[in-house]
């Protein structure tokens, strides 16, 4: 039996990647189909015939981007010794990511699609989610210290991840603004400076 359509011609996870890299650089409104087309090597017709859409191509550059581009910050929550570790290698792995040459400046996740009037709804939301599970990972090493005693008990590990994620939001800004690498790890160091100061306080509310 004869196979309906034409075979592709292009690499499906290579343009794949391309797509993330665009999407990255210049967010969701900011990559065009032309622009997309363009840097996947690829035609309208094969971009929708094998992604469906811009937002579900932007869904799978996402998700692809937050399985492969420096896993290792994440991984530093679970491996290191200490929350205070764990946060401290988050924000100095984060200010190496940042900052790669080669790569985008920041972060697909933060900087991808804000708001609706430059992106899609659906583009906004999707990187809200992914932005909440990051505060949720923060939170849950949090408590992992409290459990096993190197965070202070009734500390508030909510407010506590926020903090620093939002530390690391900005440094995402900072990076897209210029901001050199030695720059970000001194960003990195001030905030790490507050964590006594932090911890302390939202323990004895």
């Amino acid at each position: 039996m004869s196979q309906r359509g034409r075979p592709r011609t292009f690499d499906r996870d290579d343009a794949l990647r391309r797509a993330m890299e665009l999407f990255w650089e210049k967010g969701y409104g900011g990559a065009s189909l032309a622009d997309l087309t363009e840097t996947m090597g690829i035609n309208s017709p094969s971009l929708y015939a094998a992604f469906g859409s811009k937002q579900a191509l932007f869904d799978e550059a996402v998700d692809l981007y937050a399985r492969t581009e420096s896993p290792e910050i994440w991984e530093a929550l679970s491996v290191e010794p200490t929350a205070r570790d764990a946060v401290a290698s988050f924000l100095r792995l984060t200010a190496l990511s940042f900052s790669r040459p080669g790569k985008p400046a920041g972060c697909l996740i933060v900087l991808g699609a804000l708001h609706d009037s430059d992106a899609s709804a659906e583009a906004c939301a999707a990187l809200r989610r992914h932005r909440a599970e990051n505060v949720e990972a923060v939170r849950a090493r949090l408590e992992r210290g409290i459990a096993e005693g190197d965070v202070p008990a009734g500390t508030d590990c909510e407010t506590v991840a926020r903090f620093f994620l939002t530390v690391q939001q900005g440094m995402s800004i900072q990076a897209r603004d210029g901001a050199t690498r030695e720059r970000l790890h001194a960003l990195a160091e001030g905030a790490m400076a507050a964590w006594d100061g932090l911890v302390g306080a939202t323990a004895t509310r």
